[in-house]
């Protein structure tokens, strides 16, 4: 008997490290823990796509996250709160989209650096923006007839 609630102790103990061990690395691997840096914002007619988490990258390579997304109450523009790497310096007139990763991809936050010699702060908003695209309605409009 002793022997029994002894293994099962063991096997148990097993258990609880494998979960802990599976939970630290979806944490880490996820980007669930913000990118320490400086936060800019960038305004989007359409956040569709991104949440708190998701990637923000400079020609496919991550320098950050979404450190969380709101409403603007006066014009209704998602507003994205980027957490950019301290190492990443962005022209203040870079492009910023939301596009996917492929077809059946995921979305990310894409910067285009622009030519301007000065760069965004803390705190600073990138100003020349384009929501996401809605693909299933571009392919339900091509099947259907084009939007007529």
């Amino acid at each position: 008997m002793a022997n029994s609630n002894a293994f099962e102790t063991i096997i148990g103990a097993i258990v609880v490290a494998v979960a802990a061990g599976f939970l630290y690395f979806m944490y880490t691997s996820t980007g669930a823990g913000s990118v320490a840096g400086y936060e800019v914002t960038a305004r989007f007619s359409s956040a569709d796509g991104i949440s708190s988490g998701t990637d923000v990258r400079l020609h496919g390579i991550k320098i950050g996250t979404v450190s969380g997304l709101s409403l603007d109450p006066k014009t209704y523009y998602a507003v994205a709160h980027l957490s950019i790497s301290n190492d990443v310096k962005i022209p203040d007139d870079s492009a910023v989209k939301i596009t996917s990763s492929g077809f059946l991809g995921s979305n990310y936050v894409a910067i285009q650096p622009g030519g301007s010699e000065k760069m965004i702060a803390q705190g600073g908003e990138l100003t020349n923006t384009q929501g996401a695209v809605d693909v299933m309605g571009l392919i339900g409009r091509a099947v259907m007839g084009g939007g007529k």
